[in-house]
């Protein structure tokens, strides 16, 4: 078993910033794949960033330029450096983290707040 936590999240003004971090532990060996994903009230669940161990990243159209995904695979974690807020990035954020098993765990998300 796998366990992921966030934290990091919270009430922010537009324009700020915030960074998110996800620890996983329990039977950890090997993490492939770690990213987040965000869902606010009445929008769909969306995808923002992924991370492979390699360092390989991707990221959502919505928040490329502003959001930084990173991790560091000693420790077992995943960031999430949030820059130039936006109301619109308010949602609840959870990470999850693919084993190269196949296998897939998930956070319970930490909310963003971000106010105009």
């Amino acid at each position: 078993q796998v366990h992921l936590v966030e934290s990091g999240g919270g009430l922010v003004q537009a324009g700020g910033s915030l960074r998110l971090s996800c620890a996983a532990s329990g039977s950890l060996f090997v993490i492939n794949v770690m990213g987040w994903y965000r869902q606010a009230p009445g929008k769909q669940r969306e995808l923002v960033a992924t991370i492979t161990r390699g360092g390989s990243t991707n990221y959502a159209d919505s928040v490329k330029g502003r959001f930084t995904i990173s991790r560091d695979n000693a420790k077992n974690t995943v960031y999430l450096q949030m820059n130039s807020l936006k109301p619109d990035d308010t949602a609840v954020y959870a990470c999850f983290a693919d084993m190269t098993s196949g296998r897939g765990y998930w956070g319970p998300g930490t909310q963003v707040t971000v106010s105009s």
